[in-house]
């Protein structure tokens, strides 16, 4: 079942949870009991007894980290975003807007790191870069003149009820 989204595990209070069941178990507590005083399932109590009678108070002993360890080390993902910084001009695209795919391809390049441009996104959340898209907006735009366009203009040519508190 795990834990919920963006929870992570505390492997130090696991471990001491898994000690405390060690010694109710030594004073001769059945597992059903330590089970209850610990606030885990009975199943997990019998394997830590399989754990202790195999390697004993070793055995509890927590285990590290969890899941795969990542392909690129945090001195590779310093240098990555200085490069992501310097922009895809600076690596000879024509736009100035980072892909997933761009971004992949890059890191392929100067890392040796095969990701899928779908996972690529993950990564750079993790270096607290989010997902822009560009405005679209033309490079002759007058924000002034629309703005004053929106203030004395628009007012005039918007419709407005005829009846006081008609829709």
């Amino acid at each position: 079942m795990g834990n919920p989204a963006g929870v992570r595990r505390d492997f130090e209070r696991l471990e001491e949870r898994r000690f405390k069941a060690f010694g109710l178990l030594k004073k001769g507590l059945s597992e059903a009991e330590v089970a209850r005083q610990v606030g885990v399932h009975r199943q997990s109590v019998n394997r830590w007894a399989e754990q202790i009678k195999k390697h004993g108070r070793e055995g509890l002993k927590k285990a590290g980290r969890a899941g795969r360890k990542p392909r690129l080390k945090e001195t590779d993902l310093k240098k990555l975003e200085i490069k992501l910084k310097q922009g895809p001009q600076a690596l000879g695209y024509e736009t100035n807007l980072w892909t997933l795919e761009r971004v992949a391809k890059l890191i392929e390049q100067d890392f040796g790191v095969e990701y899928h441009p779908g996972h690529v996104g993950w990564l750079l959340g993790k270096l607290g870069w989010s997902c822009q898209r560009p405005t679209g907006r033309a490079l002759e735009r007058d924000e002034p003149a629309i703005e004053r366009w929106q203030k004395r203009s628009w007012p005039k040519l918007k419709k407005k009820p005829t009846v006081r508190g008609a829709r």
